[in-house]
């Protein structure tokens, strides 16, 4: 046997229904092997709520943990040392808050070891995200315009260099951009761009001193994407080796190489995994690990993989046990680290490496010359680049173009022992956590205003927080820190600041899409969608108007994707599409709705809240005088919740095993019949 070299950080992406519990899951993963954490948080910590908000209405410990305030990341990390922990928090729009919280938390732990607590602090290893720009495009999460969050940003990227010179402040993230639809160029560019503007505002804010600019280059880390076309993408992450060690040393003149180095952690394609056959999803897995694994001069920092059942629902320990060992089986058991790189001097390998540096610096260019990253996204670019690629990737599997096994192909199968029980087959979040985190962060609140100085500190550290946020010279990071330590809660820091800075929409992209309609006339796929227009153009005759289909995002899940190419598709074949983007209340999708006078509302719900969030639509419609008009639901939505969905009146549910959205189109136009007193022949579903 050769000499190993050392293996990458083995992670898993975790964290549920509260502090308490996530630590328990941790302290597991931990003993079974996994070498560092990657933090989940739920989506009203990610986008600035507390869990009593009313937008965190059914959305508390579904996706991730709530971390309410510093009594919440005291549990979370409870036994848990954090001086020798590699941590990574996949936290945005409200990194900052999160890192100070850790960073309290970490102090507490020093004094309660007798340690020193600065030396501590200096020595605490890990990552915030903290890449708002992809929030903007893929996420959602995204909560302040672009020009404050990337002065949070910054603010974080000086703050640490001084304070936590071990931490990565910022975690360029184009992970997300794959699953929105980006091809390898697109990825590549998107992520250079944004690295670009960050490290542009970094000099032009005079943040760090310029002989130490290189140490915040070394600083910044890249969490990607691999999907299952394995040897693209291993060349993908050789374009960006090369790319980012030119861009570093010609752009910003880093001349030590250690600086130029691209750093980078991985959690391999979910936009893949199926739920047909999703027995499937564990080579798709492991062959998309080989993506970032293979080649040791582009090999990964860190992996972490999802699990085989989530596009069913959420993982279960297991699972994420069972995902953790394909790491360690090829970590340990194979001969991968035995060996140097195993494609240096490859032709093919070199000839599409250059091919995705060459199209990657055409698109860079392309938006250096728009204005940087902020410019192509506030101009809605970007994302239209984004729902437009996405659209051909549909087109391409629909028509076959693009097998995907078990869904397109290869459909007949036995059943299978995973999903037998679909009830067992994933872990569901007790429904009780909501009620339980409501109530511990009123309590936190009223304890502390209770206690006259703990009050008085809140206050005051808020109004520093007020004050310090209208004036742009000043770094927001210390206030920060001394809200997190004065017991502030994540909703009260976030509305302090949008109380200066304003919120966001981001542009949904879908307006600017090119249809994503097949071009060969001839062609079953061209046929079936002439039918399905046919059908949406006699239907509307015989209303009294073109079909009107209302897209609606309720609550916080940012996951606009699947909503993104319906609107695209139903565009397409003939509906006018009302789609105001994510985050949207329950009643302000009644309210659109019935404004619009439309004939059908799909709601898009990918974060576990359809119990919740679509009853209330269901009321808040018949409340209206509209209970007449069709709802239909789309999302990870398990056979249980499905059936209760129908039973409470939703027309028809859609989950990822409907690929075809041209199907899906005539369901909708069956459903917009049947409520309308019209025929109903269901020809459409084998046109």
């Amino acid at each position: 046997m050769g000499e190993r070299t050392k293996p990458w950080v083995m992670r898993t992406y975790a964290g549920h229904s509260s502090a308490a519990a996530s630590n328990e899951l941790y302290r597991r993963n931990l003993a079974k092997g996994q070498t560092g954490l990657s933090v989940a948080f739920d989506l009203p910590t990610q986008t600035g709520y507390d869990p009593d908000d009313e937008l965190a209405r059914g959305e508390v410990g579904k996706v991730g943990v709530p971390v309410s305030h510093i009594g919440d990341m005291r549990a979370l990390f409870a036994g848990i040392p954090l001086a020798q922990m590699n941590t990574s928090m996949t936290i945005n729009a409200p990194a900052m808050w999160l890192l100070a919280l850790y960073e309290a938390v970490a102090r507490e732990q020093a004094d309660e070891a007798g340690a020193d607590a600065d030396d501590v602090v200096r020595g605490l290893g890990g990552t915030t995200q903290n890449d708002i720009i992809k929030e903007y495009l893929s996420r959602g999460t995204h909560v302040f315009p672009p020009g404050p969050s990337l002065r949070l940003t910054g603010d974080t990227i000086a703050y640490t260099l001084v304070n936590m010179p071990k931490w990565n402040p910022v975690n360029i993230c184009s992970y997300h951009l794959q699953e929105a639809g980006a091809t390898p160029v697109q990825e590549v560019a998107f992520a250079m761009a944004t690295a670009t503007e960050i490290l542009d505002q970094v000099q032009a804010r005079g943040l760090v001193p310029p002989e130490r600019f290189g140490e915040v280059v070394a600083r910044i880390s890249f969490f990607v994407n691999a999907g299952v076309r394995f040897v693209e993408e291993m060349c993908k992450m050789r374009a960006f080796v090369q790319l980012w060690d030119e861009l570093t040393r010609e752009r910003y003149g880093v001349t030590d190489p250690k600086h130029r180095r691209f750093r980078y952690g991985v959690q391999v394609n979910s936009l893949g995994l199926t739920e047909a056959q999703p027995e499937n999803n564990i080579q798709r897995i492991v062959l998309e690990m080989l993506g970032v694994t293979l080649s040791k001069d582009a090999r990964a920092r860190a992996v972490q993989l999802p699990a085989w059942n989530e596009a069913l629902g959420l993982p279960r320990p297991w699972d994420q046990q069972w995902s953790l060992r394909m790491q360690q089986v090829l970590a340990y058991e194979s001969d991968l680290l035995e060996y140097d790189d195993l494609f240096t001097g490859s032709v093919v390998v070199e000839a599409k490496v250059e091919q995705i540096v060459t199209e990657a610096k055409k698109l860079m260019a392309r938006i250096e010359e728009m204005g940087g990253a902020v410019a192509a996204v506030e101009s809605g670019f970007l994302k239209g680049e984004l729902v437009a690629s996405h659209a051909r990737r549909r087109r391409r599997i629909e028509g076959g173009d693009e097998i995907v096994v078990g869904v397109n192909a290869f459909t007949t199968t036995e059943p299978s022992p995973l999903t037998e029980n679909l009830d067992t087959a994933i872990h569901r979040v007790d429904p009780g956590v909501e009620a339980a985190a409501r109530e511990a962060v009123a309590a936190w609140r009223t304890e502390r205003d209770a206690d006259p100085a703990r009050a008085q500190e809140a206050a005051e550290a808020l109004t520093q927080l007020s004050r310090d946020a209208a004036d742009a010279s000043v770094n927001l990071m210390p206030a920060t820190v001394r809200c997190a330590r004065a017991g502030v809660t994540t909703g009260e820091w976030a509305q302090a600041l949008r109380e200066v800075f304003g919120e966001f929409r981001a542009p949904t992209g879908v307006s600017g899409a090119v249809s994503s309609a097949d071009g060969a006339e001839d062609s079953a796929s061209a046929q079936r969608t002439r039918a399905v227009q046919q059908a949406v153009r006699e239907t509307g005759e015989a209303l009294g108007g073109p079909l009107r289909l209302l897209v609606g995002k309720p609550g916080l899940d940012g996951h606009s994707n699947g909503a993104e190419q319906v609107a695209v598709r139903a565009r397409d074949v003939g509906f006018e599409v009302v789609y105001q983007g994510i985050r949207l209340r329950p009643s302000e999708i009644v309210a659109a709705a019935v404004a619009e006078d439309v004939h059908c509302v799909g709601i898009s719900v990918l974060s576990g809240s359809h119990n919740e969030l679509v009853p209330e639509i269901l009321d808040g419609l018949r409340d209206a005088g509209a209970g007449d008009v069709p709802v239909v639901v789309g999302g990870i939505i398990p056979a249980a919740d499905e059936a209760r969905l129908l039973q409470l009146g939703v027309a028809a549910v859609f989950t990822p095993k409907d690929h075809d959205l041209t199907a899906c189109m005539g369901r909708i136009v069956d459903a917009i019949r049947a409520a309308n007193g019209l025929s109903v022949d269901r020809v459409l579903e084998s046109a």
